[in-house]
């Protein structure tokens, strides 16, 4: 029987955006991924302040619903304990000892993951699908695949992704000085965040 593969999304999703579901979707259809988990950090050890836990992962169920590979994965969020990817893998793992995880990241990302806590135990539950995009630093990143590569031999593998220059802090500024984000976001994550007056202060 054939392992099943599994993707895991982490991120703060603060607020979750087309291009984190863009990602999603590619590494699903370009690495064969039976099921994505997207996983909200709870406690993310390098940002103090960001929206509570409970809205976040109500932003990601919404733009996650008419996805039947897409799954809400709130074992991060649930913990009273710090996030680390290495231990949130582990348990992982633990729960599915035949099946095949990948590590879903953004090219900056990439950069950084020796600076990671454990990146060598990170490997050993996992693989690294690293998302690029046909533009900017595009010869550096497969650059850095082939280095990382070199020292740990078959872990690092390209996602290509369409281009969608949007991002977390982008949205939270945008609602804050009020203008629009139609288009960056599901309209039902919009919407939650227009009906609960969202971001619109600074998060303190």
């Amino acid at each position: 029987m054939e392992a099943k593969k599994i993707g895991i999304m982490g991120g703060t999703f603060n607020p979750i955006h087309y291009g984190h579901l863009m990602i999603a979707e590619a590494a699903r259809e370009q690495y064969g991924l039976q099921e994505v988990l997207f996983l909200p950090s709870g406690h993310p050890p390098h940002k103090e302040h960001t929206m509570p836990a409970s809205h976040r992962c109500s932003m990601v169920s919404l733009a996650i619903a008419d996805n039947p590979f897409f799954t809400l994965d709130k074992r991060e969020v649930d913990s009273p304990d710090t996030s680390y990817t290495y231990v949130t893998l582990e348990r992982l793992q633990k729960e599915c000892p035949q099946a095949e995880l990948y590590f879903i990241l953004g090219a900056d990302s990439l950069f950084d993951f020796e600076t990671w806590r454990k990146p060598e135990a990170i490997l050993k539950h996992c693989s690294i699908l690293a998302a690029f995009r046909k533009h900017g630093r595009q010869g550096e990143f497969f650059h850095q695949i082939d280095i990382l590569n070199h020292k740990h031999p078959g872990k690092f593998f390209p996602l290509d992704t369409p281009t969608l220059e949007v991002s977390s802090r982008d949205i939270r500024s945008r609602v804050q000085s009020g203008r629009s984000i139609r288009y960056l976001v599901p309209r039902e994550v919009e919407a939650y965040i227009r009906e609960r007056h969202l971001y619109e202060s600074p998060l303190i």
